[in-house]
C-alpha cells in the first residue's frame, strides 16, 4: 500500500502573487515511528511547540494521577506507551495544524511510493493547472439604469409560477 501526503502552500511572501512551489510541504498521512519512539525530541524536531508544551503538562499530570490512584509500574508504562502510540498516530495531524495556524493552504492529497515519486506527480499535475488556469474574467461593465418595464409586454416568466402581481 502505498503513502498519502498532503501537499500545503504557506502564504506568499511581501511582493509575491502566489508561494514559490519550493516551499510546498508534503506531510506523510499514517504512522511515524520516530514520534511514536521518542515524541518529546520528535515534537522539537519539528518545532511544534505548543504540541511539546501540551506533551509535558500532559505528561505530568498523568504522572501525577496515577500516583494518585496508586498504580503500579505496569499501568505506568503502559499508560506512557499509549500515549506514545497516540503521538505515532496523530503526528501528521499534529503538522498539519501547526501549518494551518500559520496560514498555510492545503493544495490537495498525493500517492506515492516515496516523498521524490510524490512530488513528480504532484508537480507534473499541478503545472498542468497552472498552464490551463482560466484567464481574469473581463471587468464588468458600469452600472446601468433601471428600465422601467410596460405591463403590456407578455411576462418573463415561464413555466407553472405566477405571474409577478397576479392573482394566486
Amino acid at each position: 500500500m502505498m503513502p498519502t501526503f498532503t501537499v500545503h502552500a504557506p502564504p506568499p511572501r511581501k511582493g509575491e502573487a502566489a508561494s514559490a512551489p519550493e516551499r510546498f510541504v508534503f506531510v506523510r498521512d499514517g504512522f511515524h515511528f520516530w514520534a511514536f519512539l521518542m515524541t518529546p525530541f520528535w515534537l522539537l524536531w519539528r518545532r511544534l511547540w505548543l504540541a511539546f508544551a501540551l506533551y509535558v503538562l500532559a505528561s505530568i499530570l498523568l504522572a501525577i494521577a496515577l500516583r494518585l490512584v496508586g498504580a503500579g509500574s505496569t499501568v505506568q508504562f503502559l499508560a506512557g506507551l499509549l500515549v506514545a502510540l497516540l503521538f505515532g498516530f496523530e503526528a501528521a495531524t499534529l503538522r498539519r495544524w501547526k501549518l494551518t495556524r500559520r496560514g498555510w493552504k492545503m493544495l490537495g492529497f498525493v500517492v506515492g511510493e516515496d516523498i521524490e515519486m510524490t512530488e513528480r506527480r504532484f508537480f507534473a499535475e499541478w503545472s498542468k493547472r497552472v498552464d490551463k488556469a482560466p484567464p481574469a474574467p473581463p471587468a464588468l461593465p458600469g452600472p446601468r439604469t433601471a428600465v422601467p418595464m410596460r405591463h403590456d409586454a407578455p411576462p418573463d416568466i415561464i413555466g407553472l409560477f405566477p405571474e409577478p402581481g397576479g392573482a394566486r
